[in-house]
């Protein structure tokens, strides 16, 4: 009998569908010569600092640095009561302890996620018990039926895949140290009032010094005017074109005078197309998705994403098997899988209509073993899905067509370069244009991505053309653009190298990213963005990602600047990819890491007292302002607007603090303006803005409308 341990108990039933194993029992399955159970991730956790030492269960500074001789783990608490184990992982744990010493037992094998936390998570549970029998491992990229049989057919004994083991815990070890002796120390130095703690993370800081950092340059950021001059041509047929005076490769110019000194000269005048070029180009599709990537693609493309959604969604797309690995940060797939590609090609390609256009072909852009690192670029697989949520539609179309885009023809477009001098007068520059025409829709088809077409007359080299037309304009530099989930993934993947869309290509930046040299990996950047909110270091206005107050203040105050570099970040993030290669001992990396707490715990304690954060007592927290107008319950402030305290049995009386029509006159809903709306029915409310930006004081009123449940507001110049 061979047990296997399976990540998540759909994963499970993917390896018990596969080896038609049908006889479910509580807590794994059983059939065929094979027991089959499962873990819900991690089902231990790391001990808290106080398992250790008792006298930790209070944050005194005088314990930290704390760094335990040996790291011990035990039951994941329970998510409600932290304080208790977690009763469905006690349970499930129990089973699996059962299955490993059961005496007909002949090897384990591990089937938990390829990647270092799937073999953390595999090897802890497993070893726990102390097996005798021999333990194996199988490598999947996905869960279709013919990769499970392969894999098991391909195993590799467990004792391989120690360096993956070793990062693993590396990467858990380092976290916690780092987490429980900096979060502890900063939130004693820095906070006021109890509460939630100054998070503080090695993977944290860095990203928000990243937000921080486009913050200030578009705070800093001083526009500047500068100009152009444009002149529009006429052939001999009549036809027009236009062109744009450019000086010794220069088209913007800060003295709007120098310009306007040419628009006399150039008036009427004769001028010679004195250069033409046409060049023919290619215009290859974008790589097959990342993880990073994919998700800076929907983030991007739909409105209300996230990152860690989109992680989401192509997990259950994984469990389910009709993607590959999700978590991956490759963009090509391994020369190994060609024959399986082409035939999942045909399989997803079917009944398209560009079908007759692809065309499968084994490509260095695709099928590249130097690109690849442990997992493949994530490609659906030949089991096409049925019936989809709304969004997993989304994620499956997007991989979907990614993939297709692969084998279609490479669209063509044809571009032409014009220069032209004006005759007859001393003039130092030229006049430049640019046409563009889209010769093969080719890839572009797959999501109707229309390329915009800029016409240009037939002119020949040395064909004379008279100027119709002269202007200058005025332009103003803009700002950098505030971060979004997409470029700040980028950033976090590339470790700042790069984070344009069009950037992916670059070889130097593919390569960065497979030697590890990053910011987090795949699996968890989303969940560090998602951190970060709700830590409320940063906050998102519509797709924007901005700093708060409080993540401003832990930047330009909190004393260990290493955190927040890229580098060292990148440096640490790099040494455990090479812990994976086994170019590293893990004990040279913890080693570095709990040097580096507790020279960061001393530097903290040896700095002044300032108080970035002030918790409020829980007594203010529900102040009653009033009663509700609908059914008489106390009024509250709650996050994101004042609201009944009965909300739970039904009513909806609410006053947002972001309220539209009060920002339309740009104000904010108030306490003392929602206690005045309650107790007396109308609020007098100064500084009022108009529409043509003048200032007025009005009285408000918040009042139920006749026809239905809901408020909306009344103006009035006189109480």
């Amino acid at each position: 009998m061979k047990l296997i341990l399976a990540e998540k108990p759909s994963v499970a039933k993917n390896i018990a569908d596969a080896l038609k194993v049908k006889d479910k029992k509580d807590g794994y399955f059983e059939g065929n010569g094979y027991v089959i159970t499962w873990a819900f991730g991690h089902l231990l956790q790391l001990f808290d600092a106080k398992d250790y030492d008792g006298s930790m269960a209070k944050w005194k500074m005088e314990n930290f640095p704390f760094i335990p001789s040996s790291f011990q783990y035990k039951v994941k608490s329970d998510p409600k009561n932290r304080e208790k184990p977690d009763g469905g992982a006690n349970k499930q744990l129990k089973t699996i302890q059962y299955l490993v010493r059961r005496n007909d037992l002949t090897e384990i094998i591990s089937a938990c996620d390829y990647d270092r936390e799937g073999q953390l998570i595999g090897d802890s549970i497993i070893y726990k018990f102390k097996p005798t029998k021999p333990i194996f491992r199988i490598l999947l990229n996905e869960w279709t039926p013919e990769a499970v049989l392969t894999g098991l057919e391909k195993r590799k004994s467990n004792n391989e895949l120690r360096p993956l083991l070793d990062a693993g815990m590396s990467r858990q070890w380092a976290d916690w140290v780092i987490g429980i002796n900096l979060t502890s120390v900063a939130t004693l130095k820095y906070q006021k009032g109890k509460g939630k703690a100054l998070n503080i993370g090695r993977v944290l800081l860095p990203t928000l010094k990243i937000i921080y950092d486009r913050d200030k340059e578009i705070e800093n950021f001083v526009p500047e005017d500068y100009f152009k001059l444009s002149a529009t041509f006429e052939t001999v047929e009549g036809k027009h074109y236009d062109g744009t005076y450019v000086e010794d490769g220069e088209e913007k110019f800060k003295k709007r005078e120098d310009l306007e000194s040419l628009l006399q000269v150039i008036q009427h005048k004769d001028a010679s197309v004195i250069d033409k070029q046409v060049e023919r180009k290619k215009d290859f599709p974008p790589f097959l998705f990342n993880l990073s990537n994919l998700q800076g693609y929907i983030t991007n493309k739909y409105k209300g994403w996230t990152a860690d959604k989109v992680l989401k969604v192509a997990q259950s797309l994984y469990e389910k098997k009709f993607i590959t690995y999700p978590r991956t940060s490759s963009v090509a797939i391994e020369e190994s899988l060609v024959g399986k590609t082409a035939n999942v090609l045909k399989t997803v390609s079917e009944g398209l209509p560009y079908e007759n256009e692809i065309k499968f072909i084994k490509s260095k852009r695709v099928f590249n073993n130097a690109k690849v690192e442990s997992h493949s670029a994530i490609t659906p697989t030949y089991l096409k899905p049925k019936r989809l949520t709304n969004d997993e539609e989304i994620v499956y179309t997007a991989i979907k067509n990614r993939f297709i885009m692969q084998f279609m023809p490479v669209a063509e477009f044809e571009e032409t370069k014009i220069q032209t001098q004006i005759k007859d007068v001393e003039i130092k520059g030229t006049f430049h244009t640019k046409g563009k025409v889209q010769l093969v829709e080719g890839w572009k088809k797959v999501e109707s991505i229309r390329s915009k077409d800029t016409l240009l007359p037939f002119v020949q080299e040395n064909e004379i053309v008279k100027v119709v037309g002269q202007e200058v304009s005025t332009h103003v530099t803009k700002p950098p653009k505030p971060h979004t989930e997409m470029t700040l993934l980028r950033v976090m993947e590339t470790c700042g190298k790069s984070y344009k869309e069009e950037d992916q290509d670059q070889e130097e930046l593919l390569g960065s990213i497979l030697a590890g040299f990053s910011i987090g990996t795949p699996a968890t950047r989303a969940d560090t963005i998602k951190k970060l909110k709700d830590v409320g270091y940063i906050t998102a206005q519509k797709k924007n990602l901005v700093t708060t107050e409080l993540g401003r203040k832990l930047v330009e105050t909190f004393p260990i600047k290493e955190l927040f570099d890229l580098e060292f970040t990148g440096r640490l993030e790099k040494t455990l990819s090479d812990i994976e290669r086994n170019k590293v001992r893990k004990q040279e990396f913890l080693d570095v890491v709990f040097q580096f707490t507790n020279q960061s715990v001393e530097t903290i304690k040896g700095k002044p007292d300032v108080i970035l954060n002030e918790l409020e007592s829980k007594s203010n927290k529900f102040e009653v302002l009033g009663k509700c107008p609908s059914c008489g319950h106390s009024v509250v402030e709650g996050k994101k607007g004042f609201g009944c305290s009965n909300w739970k049995n039904g009513c909806k009386f609410v006053i947002w603090k972001n309220d539209k029509y009060l920002a339309s006159m740009k104000k904010k809903a108030t306490k003392t303006m929602v206690r005045a709306l309650l107790n007396q029915k109308v609020a007098h409310v100064k500084g009022l803005t108009s529409k043509n930006g003048k200032k007025f004081d009005a009285y408000l009123r918040y009042e139920k409308n006749s026809k239905n449940d809901y408020y909306s507001w009344q103006m009035e110049f006189t109480k």
